[in-house]
């Protein structure tokens, strides 16, 4: 399955060039990623009530295309692949013309208590069936 999380570039999230400073690339993934969850019926207070936490271990990225001032963007998310300990994600931003502007690679650790662990089944399945290749 694969989540979509649609924005407006607002000025102050630009650089003095007038494209999406960088920084705030990771910030829209983060938003893209707490959307999904809350799709999936497992947003993040949900997680921190039972202890677990989803710790980002490594990024990939690559910045294709600048994205614009004012430009209402899109960010698709998915999981390309699942275990008990960890998932990796692809997260791509497209401009409003339907251009590849962006693209990361995230692979995140799940923890319980703070520490690196095994999910439970019932969370495992719950993540598990929201997979694609």
């Amino acid at each position: 399955m694969q989540f979509i999380f649609r924005k407006r570039i607002y000025g102050y999230e630009c650089d003095i060039y007038g494209h999406l400073n960088n920084a705030n690339y990771l910030l829209l993934l983060e938003a893209a990623r707490s959307e999904a969850l809350q799709e999936m019926d497992m947003p993040i207070q949900k997680l921190l009530d039972m202890h677990w936490h989803i710790y980002v271990l490594r990024f990939e990225l690559d910045y294709i295309k600048a994205i614009q001032l004012e430009d209402i963007i899109e960010v698709r998310s998915r999981i390309i692949s699942m275990t008990k300990v960890k998932g990796n994600w692809i997260q791509e931003i497209f401009n409003s013309k339907g251009e590849l502007c962006f693209q990361a690679r995230l692979t995140a650790v799940f923890a319980h208590n703070g520490k690196p662990a095994r999910l439970t089944p019932e969370i495992y399945d719950l993540f598990a069936r929201y997979q694609c290749n």
